[in-house]
Formats: C-alpha cells, structure tokens, sequence
C-alpha cells in the first residue's frame, strides 16, 4: 500500500520539482543578482558602462560620511520592527480570544478586523493623511479641543510612532486570523477540566490558551518581524522617502534604487541599493533566525 497521497512516486516528484524550479527562478536566482549586483557601480541608465568595484559599495555604507544616515536608518528600522511586532502580538491575541467568544455579531466583527488587510497601502495611505490632516482633519479637531496643534507626519517627534500605529493597525487582521484558527483547534475539554479545577480566567488563559498557541505565536511573530523589517510603503506613502524620522533601510533601498533620494547624498544607484539589500538581508535573516530558535525552544518547554 502507497503511503504516497498522490497514490504513486511520479506525481509527487513532478509538483516538488515544479516547486523547486519556481523557486530557484523567482526566490533564490533574483537572490544571487542582487548580491553580484552589489559589487557594480550600475545606475540603470542606458549608455552608462557597468563596472565591477568590489567592496567599495560597502566601504560606502559604513564610510564616515553615511554612518549618521544609515545608523538613523537602521536605529528606526529595529525600533519599527520591535514596536510594531509587540503591538502586533498583544493586540492580535487579545481581539482573537475576545472573538472566539459566544458573542452576537462576531462575524462582522472579524470582518471588520481584517478589513485593512485587503486594503491597499496607498488608501490606507489616504484614510490615515486625511485623518491627520493638521488643517481640517479629525486628529486636528480633538487636538484643537485642547488648545495645540501638529503637523503630525511632518513632526519628527510623532512620524514614526503614527506610521507605526498605521503599520499596526494594517497588519492586525492576519495576526487575529492566525491565532483565531489556533484558538478553535484547542479542545473545549481541557478548559472544561480546567474550570472543574477551579482556574480562573486569567490562569486559563496563562495555563491552557498561551501553550497551546505557541505554534500560531511562533508564526505571527515570525511574520511580524520579516514584514516589518522589509516594510518601506506605509513610511513612504504617509511621509515621503527624505523624512529623516521616518528613514527606514528598506525606503533607502527603494530610494537608491528607483530615485528620490537626496538625504542620503547619493544619486540614484541600483548598486549602492543592493548593498543596503544585502546588509538588510543579513540582518533579517539573524533577527528572524535568532527568534525562531527562542521560540521553538519555549515551545518545547511548553
């Protein structure tokens, strides 16, 4: 008797080969371009001769001449992460056990939750710069209520904690889904022979809920991390690519690679660009694989 689902060997070899080959041409081959890449001076201009420079788009960015901009950028871009990644969590675990209640209307309510999901980053762009126009948005009315004004994006002391409040609000849907689908594969028993041994609410939650969820925490967090290390539109759209408050190392990617950079000091470069990729790559791939490790061994603990 096969223990193949497909019932024979060939099927099977036929989709993890159609597999494999999507994913060495648009996963590890753009990859490997992106890294050569990063040792030319190409700028993406017809006529102008690519030339091979080594490291010096490296020496580059941690020259003295960058390093205030890129430590800025980097420094936004952990704070970024961390923040949006917490909120993220918290949040998304907390809707998604109040959700997973016998409640009226939670179906519209979950509806209503992963809304901005499905929603572009450019109307929630939108929504979220008429909400804080600091002329005749609502932000600006309640702030008038007692007595000051704000520029609001364009304040570099509240730029990034609101593109980080949009970042959270836009990515909690998939979070509350995640830990929603988790929450309804525990068994109701075990929070019957919890209450027989007279939990309460919060050791319930502490004891049976948090456990059980490792899997789905593990994946959320994992997700946040990576998502919000790479995100660039929500800074872009909401405060444009030179709001130093705002610079993110994936807006200077995006910045050296397609134009409108001038904090930087930099013309347009798809070179310089790929390095900054790579060095973000590098750091992601520690921070996500750090993370991963910690929390499959709570998992195990657990």
């Amino acid at each position: 008797m096969s223990t193949y689902p497909f019932g024979a060997r060939s099927p099977l070899r036929i989709t993890f080969g159609f597999g494999l080959v999507v994913l060495v041409v648009f996963a590890i081959v753009p990859a490997v371009a992106v890294f050569l890449i990063s040792f030319t001076d190409i700028r993406g201009l017809p006529g102008i001769p690519v030339n091979w420079v080594g490291l010096d788009n490296y020496e580059r960015f941690f020259s003295a001449a960058r390093i205030g901009y890129n430590v800025n950028a980097l420094k936004n871009t952990l704070i970024y992460a961390v923040v949006s990644t917490v909120a993220i969590n918290a949040l998304g675990l907390a809707i998604a056990v109040l959700l997973n209640q016998k409640l009226r209307g939670k179906t519209f309510a979950r509806a209503v939750v992963f809304l901005p999901t499905i929603l572009g980053v450019t109307v929630i762009g939108l929504i979220w710069s008429l909400f804080f126009n600091p002329s005749a948005g609502p932000a600006a009315t309640v702030w008038s209520w007692f007595g000051a004004d704000s520029a609001f994006f364009g304040d570099p002391n509240l730029a990034l904690g609101l593109v980080i409040f949009v970042q959270i609000w836009a990515g909690l849907g998939v979070a509350v889904v995640i830990y929603l689908a988790g929450l309804q594969a525990i068994p109701e028993e075990l929070y019957e022979a919890a209450d027989i041994d007279g939990a309460s609410g919060g050791q319930r939650l502490r004891l049976v809920t948090v456990p059980l969820l490792a899997p789905s925490i593990t994946a959320n967090v994992l997700l946040a991390i990576v998502g919000s290390l790479q995100s660039y539109q929500l800074a872009y759209v909401l405060t444009g690519p030179n709001n130093p408050a705002t610079q993110l190392l994936s807006l200077a990617i995006f910045s050296q690679a397609f134009g409108g950079s001038s904090t930087s000091g930099l013309g347009q470069s798809q070179g310089y660009a790929a390095t900054i990729s790579v060095i973000q790559f590098i750091i992601v791939s520690v921070a996500s694989l750090l993370v991963l490790i910690y929390l499959r061994r709570r998992e195990a603990r657990l």
